[in-house]
Order: structure tokens, then C-alpha cells, then sequence
């Protein structure tokens, strides 16, 4: 029977507990993407999201949150996430290349208005720093749900949440933090526009 102190165990918890207490430094950045989303939302402007594999699903996550809602019974909130679509992402994989599987998407979709989040543990995979890239060429606002320095990534964002840590499995925990601060910020104000009956027709 293992150990219930194994160290590999303690040394995530430690690892963890170490990153969500430096992650005290980011509240004012996020309570200003919070508020980005908000005035994007009232504009009727939308969110795209996009990531690789496990940001991929923290992408998708935070499209869920939106669009359904996080804890709040409101109206359905505009976001989409470029990675779900099997047959666009091949197709453009297969004809281009998969480093602008995102920015194709971003350059078709994407308007001054609209804000594009990528994410990404570490901000170096040439189809997120490209989507980036595309989603400031149209004018929309980008924001980069990163790690450490971000990046390259890092160049092309408007607005950086990076996770205090380089540690991928660190970097991902704070950044469904992250999303989930963001989404209920979100749903307060939906439901109190919904209250004061000021939600686009």
C-alpha cells in the first residue's frame, strides 16, 4: 500500500500552494478582462477562443461558461472556440499548415469589437502565436491565458494572464482560476442587465 505522504503527491500540493499564492499579484488583470468581456458583451461583440490539447479544453471551458453560464440563471452570452470543428481545423491543417489552423479561422471571423483569448502553457506554438497575430491585424483585442514570460505569444497580446509558474499542470490550474473569476464577474453583470432590462434585443 503507498504511502499516503509520497512525495510526488506532496510536491504538486506544495507546487500548487506556491503558484495560487503569487497568483494574488494577477487579480487587477483579471478583474480588467473581466470587465473587457463584459463591455464586449454589450456591444454585441464576441469571444473566440482557441488552445492545443489541454488548452484546447480550457478553451472549450470557458466557451461553455459563457455561453451556458457559470453559476447564475442569465441569457446566453456570444463565444466560440476555434479548436471544436474537426472538419475546418483538418481541412486548413491539410491544405495550409497547422500553424494557422487558428489564424485562417481568426482572419474569417474575427472584427474590431470581438475579443480573441488564446491559450497556451507556453505561449511558444507557432498556431496560437499566429492567431494572435491575425486576430490584432483585424482589430480585435487579444488576451493570452499563458505561463511565465508568455512567450512569443506574448508579443501579440493585449492583455496577459500569465500563471506564476513554468510548470504545465501549474499553469493550467490557475488558469481554470482564472476562468472561472472571469465567468462569474460575467454572470453578475448579465443577470443585473437582464434585471434592468437593458439586454441587446
Amino acid at each position: 500500500m503507498s504511502d499516503p505522504t509520497d512525495d510526488v503527491v506532496r510536491d504538486h500540493w506544495t507546487e500548487h500552494v506556491h503558484a495560487a499564492q503569487a497568483f494574488e499579484a494577477l487579480l487587477p488583470e483579471v478583474r480588467k478582462v473581466a470587465d473587457l468581456l463584459c463591455a464586449t458583451f454589450a456591444q454585441r461583440g464576441v469571444l473566440y477562443t482557441f488552445g492545443n490539447g489541454g488548452s484546447a479544453a480550457d478553451a472549450q471551458h470557458f466557451t461553455g461558461e459563457i455561453i451556458g453560464h457559470y453559476r447564475a440563471d442569465r441569457r446566453p452570452l456570444p463565444a466560440v472556440t476555434l479548436s471544436t470543428d474537426p472538419t475546418t481545423m483538418t481541412c486548413i491543417a491539410n491544405d495550409y499548415s497547422y500553424d494557422v489552423v487558428f489564424s485562417r479561422q481568426v482572419e474569417a471571423l474575427a472584427r474590431p469589437g470581438d475579443v480573441v483569448a488564446a491559450f497556451s502553457t507556453s505561449g511558444r506554438s507557432p498556431n496560437i502565436v499566429e492567431g494572435l497575430r491575425a486576430a490584432k491585424a483585424n482589430g480585435a483585442t487579444t488576451v493570452l491565458f499563458g505561463g511565465g514570460a508568455g512567450g512569443p505569444a506574448a508579443e501579440h497580446a493585449d492583455h496577459l494572464l500569465l500563471s506564476p509558474s513554468s510548470h504545465t499542470p501549474r499553469i493550467q490550474e490557475l488558469h481554470t482560476l482564472m476562468l472561472h473569476a472571469i465567468s462569474d464577474v460575467i454572470d453578475r453583470w448579465a443577470v443585473d442587465q437582464d434585471a434592468a432590462g437593458s439586454s441587446p434585443s
